[in-house]
């Protein structure tokens, strides 16, 4: 839902069809966000979106998955190397998918079978196979011995939320985004420590990693450069650290770059890390180690989105952005960044 409404912007000039409070998609062209060619006429559904560096993926009603863009590293998963400017079926994924997680140059998916698969740039162990070696397919991840819900891709490090509430990391740990109390790359899964349960939601940004727990409560380890993990330091951390205030009330997360948001039962929006161009909401420029309140969103929030250095939220029917702006990310017809929010209805 996050990166639906992330899109939303942009969905709403190419074609695309939000149906408001539930996490459906209709896209009235496959490749309206590459071209602007005649649309299709029979809409193909779709149940979720997530992007990366510089490729996007899709999941079909039809349980299946497509990427586009960049694939350098095989991120697209089609077993080449060439890039496409047009979506194109996963190898072996044309069905049987419940969801899909897409890292700077890696991405992730876990089947109906419980598989959890992942291809792309590998060079850090980003994959969970157990090598270094980049896929141009989908791959098992190793050592799942527990049923996959969720799955959070940050830039070169991979996370995955087991069915009773644990946590566990693989991939790049330069920051100790992975959480083990260490700053050793894993090339296979691990505990994250003190999180093996009392999990409910997970979001990887940059180098850092965050988790919603069963209470509402928020905790973050990883890299700290900006304040991202919210402890009111700028010290990483290798295991998982209270963000400051928000022990309880909070019902969704979002990581990215290098800031954090939160959204709370109240329907309200809390960010914190860089802000260099107002991705925090605050109207300010300023850095911010622990949670201050997006000033100003209309209507009562149903999901947020953390970009690279932008923001957006959405009620009912309003999306609102604020950040960075240089190539149009907050949909309001300008390419001026905005320390203040910016709304688009539907």
């Amino acid at each position: 839902m996050t990166d639906m409404a992330l899109l939303h912007p942009l969905a709403l000039r190419q074609g695309w069809r939000v149906t408001s409070g539930a996490a459906a998609v209709v896209l009235y062209s496959m490749v309206s966000c590459a071209s602007m060619g005649e649309a299709p006429s029979s809409p193909v559904q779709l149940v979720d979106i997530k992007v990366g560096e510089r490729h996007s993926c899709v999941l079909t009603a039809a349980a299946g998955v497509k990427c586009w863009g960049n694939n350098h590293d095989g991120q697209l998963g089609d077993g080449t190397h060439a890039d496409h400017g047009t979506p194109v079926n996963v190898v072996g994924l044309t069905s049987g998918v419940k969801a899909i997680s897409a890292g700077w140059r890696h991405t992730c998916a876990v089947t109906t079978a419980d598989r959890v698969v992942c291809w792309g740039n590998n060079h850090d162990g980003q994959l969970g196979d157990g090598t270094r070696v980049d896929r141009k397919k989908p791959e098992d991840v190793l050592g799942l011995m527990s049923a996959i819900t969720a799955l959070a891709t940050g830039e070169r490090h991979t996370c995955a939320l087991t069915t009773s509430g644990g946590v566990k990391c693989w991939g790049n740990n330069h920051d100790g985004e992975l959480g083990d109390g260490t700053k050793v790359d894993r090339v296979t899964p691990l505990d994250v420590v003190g999180l093996t349960s009392g999990v409910t939601a997970i979001s990887a940004g940059w180098r850092h990693t965050c988790a919603l727990t069963t209470a509402g409560g928020v905790k973050c380890w990883g890299n700290n450069h900006d304040g991202q993990l919210g402890d009111g330091t700028e010290t990483d951390r290798q295991t998982p650290v209270d963000v400051a205030g928000l022990s309880s009330g909070v019902t969704a997360i979002s990581a990215r770059w290098r800031h954090t948001c939160a959204l709370t039962t109240a329907g309200g929006v809390k960010c914190w890390g860089g802000n260099h161009d107002g991705q925090l909401g605050d109207r300010t420029g300023i850095d911010r180690k622990a949670p201050v309140d997006v000033v100003m969103v209309p209507g009562r929030s149903i999901a947020i989105a953390a970009g690279g250095q932008h923001t957006c939220a959405m009620d009912s029917k309003t999306i609102t952005c604020w950040g960075e702006n240089e190539d149009g990310q907050l949909g309001d017809g300008t390419f001026k960044n905005s320390l203040t929010v910016k709304s688009e209805s539907d």
